[in-house]
C-alpha cells in the first residue's frame, strides 16, 4: 500500500523576493546528483513528477533512479510511471470520456459500490471547440449563423457535457464558441507551474487530441493519449510509459524575409520524419531560439504527430515569460513561475553559459536555409519547395496512384471542363482550387502568419484582385483574440472582401467540415474526374479527410492560402507566372502582394495587446446565452435515453463481474480487412460527413433522423451504435481483399459476398466467429481517436497484425482489450504469402503471469502457414489491462478493491 513520500527531505520553501513564500517544492538540486545537470529539460519534468508522487506503491524510488540514470536506462526501453498534472479533453473526445465516466458510475452502482466516488482525481479541462460545418460563409453574419446551426444540431451533446460539468467534481468545461482546445490551452488554461495548496510543481498535461503537443511550445510537457488512457489518468492511475529517448534539435540563424513559421514547421516535419523520432521526445535548443516567437514555437510543437514524436519541447525561457504576460497572466503568477523554474533548474537563461545537455541523437538547422514551401498532395511530411510546386504538381498528375500520384491519362492532362455557376460561365481543370481555408488548429495561434495573410489580402484588394466565387473560402480562428487583433489592425475587411469571413471558432476544413461545395462545382468535378485541390493552413491532409471531391490537398501558411485562392490553381509557378490581372489591366505577381517581415512585425506590435486576451477569457466564465439556457438534470447518475442518436450507453461493462476474464488467444479467426501501409485513424474512424448510403446513415434514418440532420461522425461520438457503423467507413479505404476497389467494403470470406465492413463484421459476430486485421507500417497514424480502437472492438476484432503501429493507437488497442502484434522486421503479409483468405490462430498462455511484454508469439493459419510476431503489450501494466478485458474495467475493479 501507499506510504509517505520517500523524498520528504528535499521538500524546500520557495521565498518571494519581497518577503514571504510562494510555497514548497521538491528540489532537484537538493539531491546533489550531477547526472541531473545533464538531463534534457523534458526528462527533468518526468523526474520531478516521479519524486513528488513517490509513495513506494504507484511510484517507487527505483522508478526515480531509472529517470535520473536516463543516459543509461533510456536505450534499454525501461518502463516508468508518470502522473501528469492535469488532463485536457476536447469536445469530440470529451463526450465519449464523459459517457464512459457515466457508465463507470452505473457499473460501480450495479456492483454495489459507492458510484459517486467516480470523480476526476486529477484536474480536467474540457474545451467544447465544437466542429463548425462551414455551411454559411462569405457573409458578415457567418459566425452567428454557424453557431445557431451548431446548437441546433448539437444541443443534446452540449447539454450532456454541461451535465458532466456539474455531476463531476474537478472538471472545468469551457463553453462552445470560445476557441479551439489547443489555442485555449495555450492562451488561458496552461499553468506552466501549478500552485496546489502551497505545493509548487511543473504543469504537465495529457490530452485526448494528438495536437495537445502544441502546449510544448510553452514549456509545458504535454502529448496526446487515447480517450481511454486519459480517463484512467483522470481517476488517479499513473500512466505507464517507456522512458523515451530525446532528440536534441539545435536551431541557429534567423528566417529569411518572406519565410513564415509554417514554412519552418513543414521543413522540420520532413527532417524529423527522415531522422525517425517515433516514441521519442524532441527538445529544441540553440541560439536560434531567441529568433522564434512563442507562437512560432507552438506551431512547431503542434505538428509533433506529423513528424511522429511524442513531444516537440521548448523549455521555458524569457520568451515564454513575455508570452505569459502578453496573454494576461498576472505579474505575481509570472514571478512565481520564473522563481520556481530557476530554483529547480528548469529555466533556460540564454544570457548565461549553458551546461551541455546529453541527448540520444542530434539534429541541427540553420533557420536561414528554410525556404517557402507547402506539403502534399496527400501527406503532411511530403514537403514541396514553393518554386518547385508547378513541376511537382505535373509529376503527381502523371505518376501512378500513390501518396504522390494520381495516374491521370495523358490525353486528359489538359482537360478543361466548362460549367455554369449561378448563370455565370465558368471553367475548371486539374489542380484548380475549390477550397481555400485558414483553419484553426496549427496557425491561428500565430499572429505573424494571420496578420501576414491579412496584409496579402489588403495588397490584393488594393490592386483589384478577386477570388473566384466558386472557391469555398473560410477563416476559422482558434480563439476570439484573433478576431480582436484583426479588427484592431483594420485588415479584417480585406479578408472579408476576398471571401475569408470568420465562420466560427473551432475545427473546420482540416477535419472534413468544409461543408458542401456548390452543386454545379461538385458535378463538374465528379462527372469529369477532375483532380481538384484544397489549400488549407491545417496540419492534416490525408486522403478523404478534407473533402471527398478534393483529391489533392495541400498544407500551406495562411498567407499562401490567400495567394492560392487568388491564383485559383496549384498549377502555377509563383516566381514567373502572374496571379491575376489588376484593375489597371496589368499582370499582378506573387511578389506584388507578399508583405515583408518588417511590415508584418509592425502590425503585430501595434495590434496584439494583453487586454484582448483578458477580455476574451473573462467571457468564458460567463458562457453565452445559448449555453446558459441549456436544461441540465441535477442527478449524478445519468438517465440514458434509448432513443437518443447522440448519447447512448455503450456495452463495455455489460455482465461485468469483479473477477477479471483473463487473457485470451484467438482461434480460427477470419480476416476482416487486409491493409497496406499508412492506414490512419481517419480511415479507421472518420470524423467527417456521414455518407448517405452508409450503415450509419441507414441507422439514423431508421431512428427518424433526416439526412440534413445527420451531422458528422465526430459530433456523434457519444453514440456507440453510430460509431460502430462508422468504423472503416472512409470512402478512400483501400482493402486488399477487394483487389483494387476503393471504399468501405470487404469480402465476407465464407460466402465470398461483398458487404459493407459493418455488415460483414456483424455476420461474423452473429455466427460466433472472431476476426483479425492485417496491416502494413504506421497503422493508426493521425489523430488520437479512441473510437479507432473502440469501433473495431465492437465489430468483434480480436487482434491487429501490422508491420508497425502509431504510438497512441497501439495504446488505445490495448486499452480496449485487443491484441496488437507486429510482424518481424523484414516481414509482412505479402512476404509471408498471406492473402487474407486464411483463418488465423494466435496462441497465448491462459495465465497473464506467463505472458511477458514484447515476447514472441506464433500465428498459425488454416492452410499450414506459421509465422512469428512480436506481442506489442509493452509494459506489465498493459498486460494487467489485457487481463481485465480493458483499461476501464481494470480501473473500476481497482477502485472498488481500494475502497472495500
Amino acid at each position: 500500500m501507499a506510504s509517505e513520500n520517500a523524498f520528504e527531505s528535499i521538500l524546500t520553501t520557495l521565498p518571494k523576493p519581497g518577503g514571504g513564500e510562494f510555497g514548497k517544492y521538491y528540489s532537484l538540486p537538493a539531491l546533489n546528483d550531477s547526472r541531473i545537470d545533464k538531463l534534457p529539460y523534458s526528462i527533468r519534468i518526468l523526474l520531478e513528477s516521479a519524486i513528488r508522487n513517490c509513495d513506494e506503491f504507484q511510484v517507487t524510488k527505483r522508478d526515480v533512479e531509472k529517470i535520473i540514470d536516463w543516459v543509461n536506462t533510456a536505450p534499454k526501453q525501461v518502463e516508468i510511471p508518470f502522473k501528469p498534472a492535469r488532463v485536457l479533453l476536447q469536445d469530440f473526445t470529451g463526450v465519449p470520456a464523459v459517457v464512459d465516466l457515466a457508465c463507470m458510475r452505473d457499473a460501480m452502482n450495479k456492483l454495489g459500490s459507492d458510484s459517486d466516488k467516480i470523480n476526476p482525481l486529477v484536474p480536467v479541462d474540457l474545451v467544447i471547440d465544437h466542429s463548425v460545418q462551414v455551411d454559411v460563409a462569405r457573409s458578415e453574419n457567418a459566425v452567428q449563423a454557424n453557431m445557431e446551426l451548431e446548437f441546433h444540431r448539437n444541443k443534446e451533446r452540449f447539454a450532456f457535457l454541461r451535465w458532466g460539468s456539474t455531476a463531476f467534481h474537478n472538471m472545468l468545461v469551457v463553453p462552445p464558441g470560445s476557441g479551439i482546445v489547443h489555442q485555449v490551452n495555450l492562451e488561458y488554461l496552461a499553468r506552466v507551474v501549478f500552485n496546489s495548496g502551497g505545493l509548487l510543481y511543473p504543469d504537465s498535461v495529457v490530452g485526448t487530441d494528438s495536437h495537445t503537443t502544441m502546449i510544448d511550445g510553452l514549456g509545458v510537457a504535454g502529448w496526446g493519449v487515447g480517450g481511454i488512457e486519459a480517463e484512467a489518468t483522470m481517476l488517479g492511475q499513473p500512466m505507464s510509459m517507456v522512458l523515451p529517448g530525446v532528440v536534441g534539435f539545435k536551431l541557429s540563424g534567423k528566417l529569411k524575409n518572406g519565410v513564415t513559421a509554417t514554412d519552418l514547421v513543414l521543413t522540420i516535419t520532413q527532417m524529423l520524419r527522415k531522422h525517425g523520432v517515433v516514441g521519442k521526445f524532441v527538445e529544441f535548443y540553440g541560439e536560434g531560439m531567441s529568433e522564434l516567437s512563442l507562437a512560432d514555437r507552438a506551431t512547431i510543437a503542434n505538428m509533433s504527430p506529423e513528424y511522429g514524436a511524442t513531444m516537440g519541447f521548448f523549455p521555458v525561457d524569457h520568451v515564454t515569460l513575455q508570452y505569459l504576460k502578453l496573454t494576461g497572466r498576472s505579474e505575481e503568477t509570472v514571478a512565481m513561475i520564473e522563481s520556481y523554474l530557476r530554483a529547480n533548474n528548469m529555466f533556460v537563461d540564454y544570457s548565461q553559459a549553458q551546461t551541455e545537455r546529453v541527448y540520444s541523437s542530434y539534429l541541427q538547422l540553420n533557420l536561414e536555409d528554410v525556404e517557402p514551401c507547402v506539403s502534399g498532395p496527400k501527406r503532411p511530411h511530403d514537403r514541396v519547395v514553393l518554386k518547385e510546386m508547378k513541376a511537382d504538381w505535373h509529376s503527381c498528375l502523371n505518376a501512378k496512384v500513390g501518396f504522390k500520384g494520381f495516374a491521370v491519362p495523358k490525353e486528359s492532362l489538359n482537360k478543361v471542363v466548362e460549367f455554369s455557376f449561378h448563370g455565370t460561365p465558368a471553367k475548371i481543370k486539374h489542380g484548380d482550387v475549390v477550397i481555400a481555408a485558414i483553419t484553426s488548429c496549427t496557425n491561428t495561434s500565430n499572429p505573424s502568419v494571420m496578420l501576414g495573410a491579412a496584409l496579402v489580402a489588403k495588397k490584393a484588394c488594393d490592386l483589384g484582385l478577386e477570388v473566384k466565387p466558386w472557391i469555398k473560402t473560410s477563416l476559422a480562428p482558434g480563439s476570439g483574440v484573433v478576431t480582436k487583433y484583426l479588427q484592431k489592425s483594420g485588415l479584417q475587411p480585406y479578408l472579408n472582401q476576398l471571401g475569408f469571413n470568420i465562420v466560427g471558432y473551432g475545427c473546420t476544413t482540416c477535419i472534413g467540415n468544409s461543408g458542401d461545395l456548390d452543386e454545379s462545382v461538385a458535378t463538374a468535378i465528379s462527372e469529369n474526374d477532375i483532380v481538384a485541390a484544397a489549400v488549407l493552413s491545417g496540419n492534416r491532409n490525408f486522403e478523404g479527410r478534407v473533402h471527398p471531391l478534393t483529391r489533392a490537398n495541400y498544407l500551406a501558411s495562411p498567407p499562401l492560402v490567400v495567394a492560392y485562392a487568388l491564383s485559383g490553381t496549384v498549377d502555377i509557378n509563383f516566381e514567373s507566372e502572374p496571379i491575376g490581372t489588376g484593375k489597371d489591366g496589368k499582370e499582378v505577381f506573387f511578389k506584388d502582394i507578399w508583405p515583408s517581415n518588417e511590415e508584418i512585425a509592425a502590425v503585430v506590435q501595434s495590434s496584439v495587446l494583453p487586454d484582448m486576451f483578458k477580455a476574451t477569457y473573462e467571457a468564458i466564465t460567463k458562457g453565452n446565452p445559448m449555453w446558459n439556457q441549456l436544461s441540465v438534470p441535477s442527478s449524478t447518475l445519468y438517465t440514458w435515453d434509448p432513443k437518443s442518436t447522440y448519447i447512448h450507453e455503450p456495452p463495455y461493462f455489460k455482465d461485468m463481474t469483479m473477477d477479471p476474464p483473463g487473457p485470451h488467444g484467438v482461434i480460427d479467426a477470419y480476416c476482416l480487412l487486409n491493409f497496406g501501409d499508412s492506414i490512419t485513424t481517419d480511415h479507421i474512424s472518420p470524423a467527417g460527413s456521414i455518407h448517405k448510403d452508409s450503415p450509419a446513415a441507414k441507422y439514423l434514418m431508421e431512428h427518424g433522423v433526416d439526412r440534413r440532420d445527420f451531422n458528422s461522425y465526430g459530433s456523434r461520438r457519444g453514440n456507440d451504435e453510430v460509431m460502430a457503423r462508422g468504423t472503416f467507413a472512409n470512402i478512400r479505404l483501400v482493402n486488399k481483399l477487394l483487389k483494387g476497389e476503393t471504399g468501405p467494403r470487404t469480402i465476407h470470406i465464407p460466402t465470398g459476398e461483398k458487404l459493407s465492413v459493418f455488415d460483414a463484421a456483424m455476420r461474423y459476430k452473429s455466427q460466433g466467429q472472431d476476426t483479425v486485421i492485417l496491416a502494413g507500417a504506421e497503422y493508426g497514424s493521425g489523430s488520437s481517436r479512441d473510437w479507432a480502437a473502440k469501433g473495431p472492438m465492437l465489430l468483434g476484432v480480436k487482434a491487429v497484425i501490422a508491420k508497425s503501429f502509431e504510438r497512441i493507437h497501439r495504446s488505445n488497442l490495448v486499452g480496449m482489450g485487443l491484441i496488437p502484434l507486429c510482424f518481424k522486421i523484414g516481414e509482412d503479409a505479402e512476404t509471408i504469402g498471406l492473402t487474407g483468405h486464411e483463418r488465423f490462430s494466435i496462441d497465448l498462455p491462459s495465465s497473464v503471469a506467463e505472458i511477458k511484454p514484447g515476447q514472441d508469439v506464433t500465428v498459425v493459419t488454416d492452410n499450414g502457414k506459421s509465422f512469428t510476431c512480436t506481442l506489442r503489450f509493452d509494459t506489465e501494466v498493459e498486460l494487467a489491462y489485457f487481463n481485465h478485458g480493458g483499461i476501464l474495467q481494470y480501473v473500476i475493479r481497482n477502485l472498488i478493491n481500494q475502497r472495500s
